[in-house]
């Protein structure tokens, strides 16, 4: 299996293969359109690319992607776009057209209950009428199988269609376990023999199923524009208003150029609620950061939700709650967008197994055993044919969906914006001390911290977010931050777009201590004092953050894929808070029992 987006390997060893573009008999305009990671294709063969357009491209453009014919694999018509197929004179011939804004690789990429329900606070409401019933939620991974816990009354997978050929079943095991996170009815651990019920937050959503992810858990930028550009155009058929990704890849370039970006942001301005994993890269150290800078694409974009991983410690209280030390942190790389922008319950997550899928065969250890929901069994030790164990932030990004969904059914008229920021404001800014986390193996230790880049605004809240009735006109754009080198303090920015008003800061409604809380913000907008933790360790993770040039930049790092976020390290015992190579740690004790 290709190692998941979460380790040093598939985050880094890109850097190994990095092919610059040759010469081209093109124009300095021209050239700067192309992205430095397309290698430009020798005589008789083809670079797989996505050509981003202008909307009011002209009939000359039309004519040039006409003459390409076969070569255009896909149009993606709601987002501007194309997957092109490219020889050098087509790459050429696109960079020099003046409709063509810019042309990226078409990326490889890859996929990041009851204890976490009850944490998120949402027992009370699943009797009180709120289910998410007749809300569409688009699942855009692996493929969603129709199994038992996703019919009620009927299958609540209403479209499926694949962008990775083969069919649009789940041969991999990502899509189901998340569509049972949100859509979950527990009808197979429901009645008199069973002691726990294994349900979703709004088990009454309508699940469109768009498979971008392969029965190996591989896709691609194309598959998953493919899969947006689809939830776009069907959103007045099913009602799609909320959008699940529990995917991405590292970032090459501004969210601006990135193609993932692009197509998130024209989801949101069409109305849909896009929540996006934010990575498990938070133990990487590989460039003395100590795991920040680490979040993924398309979670790096300032319009979507981006969720953070908790553990709830297989506690129903929210009080002994942690950060899973995975979790990736912000701020996002080239354009230092402040992210996550909240953190859910991801770790050890209970919810529904697709039949004969790649990951309970492959790891045995994920499937839950029935003595954990059922009663007076003969043997304690009968894996479950039903229910599936994973960790990640893949599994907090359903958590998250779900919240949104019975928020739309509660109140139809809300926008991705209002959705976003009620999210935000209501969720939990308290937070005990994250405890350190040593592993046996090497005998080192993380340490974990509560601040603006690894909590965000805090933990989600899903009765506290259903009771809110405040509402803005405004945008809810994920302000960035800059660092002043002379005060050493890092502050908060709100012009993320260009004449836009943004709600934060605007009244005592929406101010920045009451969205964020007084722990990660201080006056002024301080979000980091004279001690900034990313730089102390050595210079150069200082520069990867903060620096005019950073080893991130898009000329630093090459293609790899779009991965699950829910799905670890291969070699790697699943489930749990795992290692990862390249963790940042320090010298600690032994003899310890690893924290899960």
């Amino acid at each position: 299996m290709t190692s998941s987006f979460g380790t040093r390997r598939a985050f880094f060893d890109g850097m190994k293969a990095i092919l610059i573009l040759p010469f081209l008999c093109v124009s300095f305009a021209a050239a700067q359109k192309l992205s430095l990671q397309i290698a430009m294709p020798r005589t008789g063969k083809t670079a797989d690319v996505i050509v981003q357009y202008r909307e009011s491209e002209s009939e000359a453009f039309n004519t040039k992607v006409r003459a390409l014919g076969r070569a255009v694999k896909q149009a993606h018509s709601e987002l501007g776009m194309l997957s092109v197929a490219a020889t050098a004179e087509n790459l050429e011939e696109l960079a020099a057209d003046p409709n063509v804004e810019y042309i990226t690789p078409d990326r490889p990429v890859q996929g990041s209950i009851e204890y976490a329900r009850k944490a998120a606070s949402t027992q009370q409401l699943l009797t009180s009428g709120y289910s998410g019933n007749g809300v569409g939620v688009a699942i855009i991974d692996s493929g969603v199988n129709d199994q038992a816990d996703l019919r009620d009354g009927g299958t609540r997978v209403v479209y499926s269609e694949t962008f990775v050929g083969g069919t649009p079943t789940d041969g991999f095991g990502h899509g189901t376990h998340v569509a049972g996170i949100i859509a979950g009815s527990g009808a197979r651990s429901t009645g008199t023999a069973y002691s726990n019920t294994i349900a979703g937050i709004a088990p009454r959503v309508n699940i469109i199923n768009l498979k971008v992810l392969d029965n190996t858990g591989v896709g691609s930028d194309t598959s998953v524009i493919a899969g947006i550009n689809r939830a776009i155009q069907l959103k007045g058929k099913y009602n799609i208003r909320v959008i699940n990704l529990s995917l991405g890849r590292q970032i090459f370039e501004t969210y601006t150029k990135d193609p993932l970006c692009l197509a998130v942001a024209a989801a949101w301005r069409a109305g849909i609620v896009v929540v996006v994993a934010a990575g498990n890269n938070g133990r990487n150290n590989v460039f003395g950061t100590n795991g920040y800078g680490t979040i993924g694409s398309p979670g790096n974009s300032p319009y979507v939700i981006t969720v953070g991983a908790m553990k709830t410690q297989d506690t129903p209280s929210r009080t002994d709650d942690e950060i899973a030390t995975y979790s990736s942190k912000g701020p996002t790389m080239i354009d230092r967008i402040v992210k996550p922008d909240l953190v859910a319950p991801g770790n050890l997550i209970v919810s529904v197994m697709a039949t004969d899928n790649y990951l309970a065969n492959t790891y045995p250890t994920t499937r839950v055993m029935t003595s954990a929901y059922q009663t007076n069994l003969a043997s304690t030790t009968t894996p479950s044919n039903d229910y599936l164990l994973l960790s990640g932030t893949s599994m907090a990004t359903p958590m998250v969906t779900a919240t949104a969904a019975i928020m739309i059914q509660r109140d139809t008229s809300l926008t991705p914006d209002q959705v976003k920021s009620r999210l935000m404001k209501t969720a939990s800014k308290s937070f005990q001390v994250p405890s350190s986390w040593t592993d046996p193996a090497t005998c080192l230790t993380v340490s974990p911290q509560n601040d603006i880049f690894t909590i965000g605004a805090g933990y989600l809240d899903v009765a506290a977010a259903m009771t809110n009735n405040d509402k803005t006109s405004r945008s809810a754009l994920s302000p960035y931050v800059v660092y002043n080198p002379v005060t050493r303090r890092v502050t908060l920015r709100f012009d993320t777009v260009a004449g836009t008003n943004v709600v934060w800061g605007e009244n005592l409604v929406w101010g920045t201590n009451i969205v964020w809380g007084t722990n990660v913000v201080w006056g002024e907008n301080v979000v980091w004092g004279e001690n900034v933790v990313w730089g102390e360790s050595t210079i150069a993770g200082f520069n990867v953050v903060w620096g005019e040039s950073s080893p991130y930049s898009s000329t630093a790092l090459g293609a790899k894929n779009v991965t699950p976020f829910g799905v670890l390290t291969v070699g790697e015992p699943l489930p749990g808070d795992l290692t990862a190579p390249g963790a940042y740690l320090t010298a600690g004790g032994c003899n310890v029992t690893p924290l899960i």
